[in-house]
């Protein structure tokens, strides 16, 4: 799929966009450029990977005349970057406005303008429902990359979103927290009992923008079938997996809940209702089409059948999925952990 194609990751610095370049060297692109806006992860990225492969582009998604440069002869571009922090996101309303909206109209008008073939948006699963500043710009960043089908200019970009949930180690996820808890002895803190989280691996994100790149017709939402996880189990494992590294027994380490009020939702959802109702699905994805979407595209297709399950739940959320410690997630765990520079901090 990407054999010899040129390829652009914004954001490709992040723990996400780390978690993405080896799995995208491994398919043998002409080459990979790098996009970040931070010098501390491109060096993070010229440490990790000797590749020749790979250019190192220092760079913001509000600068249109980089972008303009990073996208010359790019025939795919996944964009991963953008702020993630709920919390800061909501103290900076205007900075996540110029990131999450702005930033990403610019990728979407430059890669029309470049003729790139495929744009893939990586979302989370905030749209579903805002009630915060970042989901209301990542709400506003499917919409924007939906419409981009339609642009007068776009002569052949197809623009597609996956929708992601948490991914194991990145810097927005639970886990960084929780490791630095267990490593001052505790105790580790949720905010309520009864939390729960979608989880991916990064061999799921690849496999997840691969299927929209592959999949997709323009404007669909892409949705990978993900384990829930009871946040008290991972928080258990992690304990087991670690407390010994940190001279600590796992029984040494308690597990409290916090006093301090929070907006933190209890379960996610990730899927609405009025989204499950034009959804399709095969074994391993959801995919959302567009409201004007000729949906006989999908209905010719065997391997699809519209989302009974998700219709007869109402929404797709991680309380209806009876969260456990997945094994996927479980074995995919000492591996995120060896590598992660974190856990050599001193």
């Amino acid at each position: 799929m990407l054999t010899g194609q040129n390829v652009l990751l914004t954001g490709g610095g992040s723990p996400i966009g780390q978690g993405l370049v080896p799995r995208i060297l491994e398919q043998d692109p002409a080459v990979l450029r790098v996009f970040d806006s931070t010098e501390s992860n491109l060096e993070d990225v010229m440490d990790r990977f000797d590749d020749d492969r790979l250019r190192h582009l220092l760079g913001r998604v509000r600068d249109v005349e980089r972008l303009e440069r990073a996208m010359e002869d790019i025939d795919v571009v996944i964009h991963t970057a953008g702020m993630r922090h709920a919390d800061i996101c909501e103290e900076n309303p205007f900075e996540a406005v110029q990131t999450n909206v702005f930033g990403l109209q610019n990728v979407v008008e430059t890669a029309i303008e470049a003729d790139v073939q495929h744009v893939v948006f990586t979302s989370n699963v905030d749209p579903v429902d805002p009630a915060y500043t970042l989901g209301a710009t990542e709400l506003l960043g499917e919409k924007l990359i939906t419409e981009a089908n339609q642009h007068d200019d776009n002569e052949g970009t197809q623009l597609v979103t996956v929708r992601l949930g948490q991914i194991l180690y990145s810097s927005d996820s639970v886990i960084p927290q929780f490791v630095e808890q267990i490593r001052n002895g505790g105790p580790v803190t949720l905010s309520r009992e009864g939390m729960s989280r979608f989880f991916y691996t990064h061999t799921d994100v690849f496999e997840l923008i691969s299927e929209a790149i592959r999949r997709g017709q323009g404007g669909e939402v892409f949705i990978y079938k993900m384990p829930a996880v009871w946040l008290e189990d991972l928080a258990e494992v992690l304990t087991d997996h670690l407390a010994r590294q940190f001279g600590y027994k796992p029984t040494d380490i308690d597990l409290t809940y916090s006093d301090k009020p929070s907006n933190e939702r209890s379960n996610e959802v990730i899927i609405s209702e009025q989204e499950a109702a034009r959804a399709y699905e095969n074994d391993t994805l959801y995919v959302i089409p567009p409201e004007e979407y000729d949906i006989s595209s999908l209905e010719s297709q065997e391997e699809y059948r519209l989302g009974d399950e998700i219709i007869q739940s109402t929404e797709y959320a991680s309380k209806i999925k009876k969260p456990e410690l997945a094994d996927s997630v479980h074995h995919a765990l000492p591996v995120s952990l060896r590598w992660n520079k974190t856990l050599n901090k001193r």
